[in-house]
């Protein structure tokens, strides 16, 4: 079953997919479903020897393209309406073993390629209004399969998150005729205590409004909508700055940072979003090499969150992590 159920007290859809509690959790050492299917083993999810990167439909998907009638009938105070459009599992290499951030700046040139594909594409779908491009690292995010890969979610509605940054970023336009990502990263790269690492296309810094410890967003310095917008060599750069992120993650405690990475693009409903600005965002939980920082009450209940550290100390911690 897979339906969308109207929330009314916050005005945003709740997702209901209960075939995902079949899917593969922790398989053992010796079978993964993700790499390639060789010969005289199991079959994976791959029916070829060996890939570079491959691109694939979720077999236990959250959205699906031909989902089925909804299990309930809404009302007029909670609708009910089939759950349709697109996930895709996206894997980075056939390495078994290794990350993002251990990736050649060149595979990771490639892998951008891809993504900026799968947002055409999927974007162009009828039911589809935005396409979120992420990954999930780590147990404690809660990932189910430790290959490296990501995950692509085409949206029948715009998810309540980028609604809030569409508005925001919508009324800075209006008063100041300024894009407001632009004007944030101006104030970062001017201030300069919080950047970690920057190049010709893009400046990665800690947010002064951080809310995760060590988050990351990573921001072009030309004003882009989408991935699909960026230059040759902005892609370029864009795979370095990754790589780097990631490395600098990994050096952190010295164990691979769990993080969660979510692309942040204009929607894919046929309008107009000239003052929306690409970016990326890592979120992290380790607060401290063995404490993770939890979303309680406060911040899941209330939706304020509260830091143990300054945003300024965790870039500093990041910019000594790759020296």
């Amino acid at each position: 079953m897979s339906e969308l159920r109207w929330n009314p007290l916050l005005e945003e859809w709740v997702v209901t997919a209960t075939h995902r509690q079949e899917r593969t959790f922790l398989p053992p050492q010796d079978y993964c479903p993700l790499c390639p299917t060789r010969a005289g083993s199991t079959a994976t999810e791959i029916p070829a020897g060996d890939y570079e990167i491959a691109v694939f439909e979720n077999r236990f998907p959250t959205f699906q393209r031909h989902p089925p009638e909804p299990a309930v009938e809404g009302s007029e105070l909670c609708p009910v309406r089939p759950a349709q459009g697109v996930c895709e599992v996206v894997l980075y290499t056939s390495q078994h073993e290794g990350s993002l951030g251990e990736l050649p700046v060149e595979h990771i040139r490639k892998l951008i390629a891809v993504w900026a594909d799968r947002w055409l594409e999927l974007g162009a779908l009828p039911y589809v209004q935005y396409v979120q491009i992420f990954e999930n690292r780590g147990r404690e995010i809660g990932v189910t399969l430790t290959h490296p890969h990501g995950q692509i979610y085409a949206f029948p509605f715009i998810p309540p998150v980028l609604e809030r940054e569409l508005a925001a970023c919508r009324r800075h336009q209006r008063v100041s005729k300024h894009c407001l990502l632009c004007d944030i990263l101006a104030a970062e790269r001017r201030e300069g205590t919080r950047v970690v690492r920057e190049n010709v296309g893009f400046t990665a810094f800690v947010p002064f409004f951080a809310r995760y410890p060590h988050e990351v967003h990573i921001v072009s310095r030309v004003h882009r909508t989408s991935i699909a917008e960026l230059g040759d060599d902005e892609c370029w750069d864009l795979a370095a700055l990754l790589k780097d992120t990631v490395c600098r993650f990994d050096a952190l405690y010295g164990f691979p940072l769990p993080y969660m990475m979510v692309m942040h693009q204009r929607p894919s409903d046929g309008k107009r979003y000239p003052y929306y600005h690409f970016h990326i965002e890592f979120y992290t939980l380790h607060r401290t090499a063995d404490k993770l920082k939890y979303r309680a009450s406060s911040e899941s209940g209330a939706g304020v969150f509260s830091t143990d550290e300054l945003p300024e100390q965790w870039a500093a911690e990041l910019r000594a992590a790759g020296a």
